[in-house]
């Protein structure tokens, strides 16, 4: 993948080189202007919830999240290991939040727990459920379209939710209906 950015971007540069030079280095340095922008943003984004995730598992807030969530998890991903359901539960939560960055540590810990069990069922549902990650609000993308300076950046709240919870329903009643018929 890495390959054909380097070729388009190459294309592109030596395209812009020629037909005009006195843009090149300007789009440039525009270019790694915003870039660098973005990242500090998604950054502050990312510190501040990934701070209040570790605020809530430190109060034991996550633990009381996995237990309230614990019947549901138990009987969605078929597991009644207590350290997967609450790694399981702070990355729904976070992925609910719209901060998908934030969930994947805790994907990465619920995958290993349910490694430990040997649910590939669960282990592959959690995939599925990450990939098309319902968000019932998008913070990181209403953070970056008020940081482009979008004069109504929470307007992608209503197509955002039911995009992701379509997406995410289907992928997972698709995963289910094989998983019984076939036992991926």
């Amino acid at each position: 993948m890495n390959a054909i950015f380097t070729v388009i971007f190459l294309v592109s540069a030596a395209a812009l080189a020629i037909t005009a030079p006195q843009n090149f280095l300007p789009s440039l340095l525009k270019g790694g202007e915003k870039a660098l922008t973005m990242a500090v943003t998604l950054f502050c984004i990312y510190a501040v919830w990934m701070g209040l995730a570790r605020l809530a598992e430190k109060s034991g807030l996550s633990k009381a999240a996995a237990k309230a969530l614990k019947p549901a998890c138990g009987k969605i991903f078929k597991t009644h290991n207590e350290s997967a359901l609450e790694s399981i539960a702070m990355n729904l939560s976070c992925n609910l939040l719209g901060i998908g960055g934030a969930a994947t540590p805790y994907a990465v810990k619920a995958i290993g727990e349910l490694e430990k069990d040997e649910n590939t069922f669960a282990q592959k549902l959690l995939f599925i459920i990450n990939a098309t990650s319902v968000q019932v609000v998008p913070t990181t993308v209403i953070a970056l379209r008020t940081g482009a300076g979008s004069a109504n950046a929470a307007d992608i709240f209503l197509p955002s939710l039911l995009a992701t919870a379509f997406s995410t329903l289907f992928a997972a009643a698709i995963y289910m209906a094989g998983y019984k018929k076939w036992r991926f």
